[in-house]
């Protein structure tokens, strides 16, 4: 295959860690810098997490990364100075218990969940498509990630020469008969 062909399918080379500016619809769903969180919605994740009840560092990262399917991988250089800011601002308490620390949610850290609910279910929400996605994801399906870049473009140039209606019929058909196998 020439070169071009690696080059302009994205997805590709993402997957083995090179970062590339140009953008794939997927990655909509992680904004404009190709970050899950957006400002201050690690706060209200981690929030939402420990209002299920108290949980440890490691276990607020595990459930980051199971509930977008693993398409977030929480590190602790963003989980553990977000629970130092929660704790410094009253908002969460810390009890070591069994050499761990457990962190759990204050009354004013409640409060502080409950101004934003939307902002609390747009990250879920955006977590249960990644999640999708998530499950779709293995090394079978990586293979097919450089055919996706050269479909979407044909998709779009023959939707631009008026032909949109019979891409849709295309495309449906198409989705019917992947999900068929």
């Amino acid at each position: 295959m020439s070169k071009d062909f690696w080059e302009s399918a994205w997805p590709w080379p993402m997957a083995f860690g090179e970062r590339r500016t140009r953008s794939f619809p997927m990655a909509f769903a992680f904004g404009s810098k190709g970050r899950f969180f957006g400002a201050g919605e690690i706060r209200l994740a981690i929030l939402s997490l420990l209002s299920e009840g108290p949980k440890h560092g490691y276990q607020l990262m595990k459930e980051l990364g199971e509930r977008s399917g693993g398409m977030y991988h929480a590190s602790a250089g963003s989980v553990y100075p977000t629970l130092q800011q929660l704790e410094n601002e009253a908002l969460i308490r810390v009890k070591a218990v069994g050499g761990r620390k457990i962190h759990s949610l204050t009354a004013a850290g409640r409060k502080e969940l409950d101004r934003d609910p939307d902002g609390v279910r747009r990250i879920w929400e955006r977590a249960e498509e990644c999640e999708d996605w998530g499950q779709s994801f293995g090394p079978e399906s990586m293979i097919i990630l450089p055919l996706l870049s050269p479909l979407v473009k044909a998709s779009l140039r023959a939707a631009g020469r008026g032909g949109a209606e019979r891409v849709r019929e295309i495309l449906d058909r198409a989705c019917k008969d992947l999900e068929a196998i």
